[in-house]
């Protein structure tokens, strides 16, 4: 349990994704998404391609809400009951915490300033060291 874990709710850990990391490094990542659609991961890289490019924010916005619900999906599997770390240092969290960030950043892109406030919040108590991770990546 980490100092700012003060319900004393476990960690979320979720499964490791080896089949999706191996196609990540082999195939086109549309493929890799419509081999894995379960994989918030290649969804939020999908969702990253897209913003990476100049009047593609409306399509990373709906690839990252849609990494968003799968992730959501694989926390609730996992145990997840709608609060708790989800610790970034744990790697299988990571396509859940990059979808959470990419859909936050969509939001913004969008002008969906509730979004955005409410993304933030769940970023900094899913791991308040997620954000600064992703951008430092």
């Amino acid at each position: 349990m980490t100092s700012s874990n003060l319900l004393g709710v476990p960690e979320t850990h979720l499964p490791a994704e080896p089949g999706v990391l191996s196609a990540l490094q082999t195939q086109p990542l549309v493929a890799v998404v419509t081999a894995h659609p379960t994989s918030s991961l290649a969804w939020a890289l999908l969702s990253d391609e897209a913003a990476a490019q100049p009047g593609r924010e409306l399509e990373a916005y709906a690839y990252a809400r849609v990494g968003y619900h799968r992730g959501l999906d694989s926390l609730r599997k996992a145990g997840w009951r709608g609060q708790g770390p989800v610790p970034w240092a744990h790697e299988p969290n990571r396509g859940v915490l990059r979808s959470l960030y990419a859909l936050r950043r969509g939001a913004a892109a969008i002008g969906e300033t509730a979004e955005v406030e409410r993304l933030t919040t769940f970023l900094q108590d899913a791991d308040p060291a997620a954000v600064a991770a992703i951008e430092s990546a």
